[in-house]
């Protein structure tokens, strides 16, 4: 069933229905392993500091591991937390048979390098799949546990039923995060993929050409609406508090839905795939940690 909701012009892909039905499934696997294995999959989460959006984050991701019937561990540090402590609480949970997955909410403080954070984590329990290890294994066609966001784009674009081999694909940020594992997955998918980024020229020449336009740059309304090029899919990471309250994306959405095919809202849309994906590798690191794969 794709998760679509129609209007006069674009798709939309609804995120928080595709999640609330992927998490269901995920909840009765969940339910069927804890029943064969005696323990629920385990989920450990670091957060460091008093960074408000963080915070909220954290709390989604234990409410949706509850919902999937994950257990979860949570770990609320100081803001003055020592680098070597980190580590060692890391290095713990990386030993301890309860924890199948470790996730350790960015950003850190300042004084805290996140790439030695990463690269600590067991990349058997790297849930997040930041680990260069897993990065590692996407980029050789042999996906382990996959990056968050990205893996959520891929399943929206499933939802369209379009065949994505020799697509003309753009991404428009090229972070660690989103952007350049994007990319990989796009490409072990089939795809044509550019990659834009601050010093690419003339954006806007990229975006009419392509396709499919996965836009995680961070800039609110970096891609004009009349950019986009008719019947495109349009997937938004992007989020952003206007002066109204209000959330708000990448893309200039009221005027792109006009011409794309199918678009992602924001909110709803990449957001709630995010966490579902989080969830889903926790439950594939369980299943690797007790052979049942």
């Amino acid at each position: 069933m794709r998760i679509l909701m129609s209007t006069s012009n674009a798709n939309i892909l609804d995120g928080k229905a595709l999640s609330d039905r992927m998490r269901g499934e995920l909840g009765e696997e969940a339910s069927l392993l804890t029943k064969k294995h005696g323990r629920a999959p385990g989920l450990a989460v670091i957060i460091v500091g008093n960074d408000p959006a963080s915070h909220v984050y954290v709390k989604n991701k234990k409410l949706g591991c509850e919902k999937a019937g994950i257990r979860s561990f949570s770990h609320e540090l100081p803001a003055d937390t020592t680098q070597q402590h980190l580590l060692g609480l890391i290095s713990e949970l990386n030993h301890d048979p309860k924890v199948d997955g470790i996730l350790v909410q960015l950003p850190v403080p300042a004084h805290i390098n996140p790439e030695t954070i990463i690269e600590a984590i067991d990349p058997g329990k790297d849930v997040d799949g930041f680990h260069p290890y897993n990065v590692g294994r996407l980029a050789a066609r042999q996906p382990a546990l996959r990056s968050c966001t990205p893996y959520g784009c891929m399943k929206l674009l499933a939802e369209t039923g379009i065949d994505l081999h020799g697509k003309e694909c753009v991404i428009v940020g090229a972070s660690n995060i989103v952007g350049r594992p994007m990319a990989l997955e796009l490409l072990l998918a089939g795809a044509t993929v550019t990659v834009c980024h601050r010093f690419t020229r003339n954006l806007q020449q990229h975006i009419e050409r392509a396709e499919i336009i996965i836009a995680a740059a961070g800039k609110r309304g970096l891609i004009k609406g009349e950019w986009i090029r008719e019947g495109a899919i349009v997937v938004d990471v992007g989020i952003h508090r206007i002066e109204d309250g209000s959330l708000t994306g990448d893309v200039e959405f009221a005027t792109a839905s006009k011409r794309a095919g199918w678009i992602t809202p924001v909110p709803g849309g990449v957001g709630p795939m995010t966490i579902t994906m989080l969830l889903a590798n926790t439950i594939q690191a369980f299943k690797a940690h007790l052979g049942d794969e």
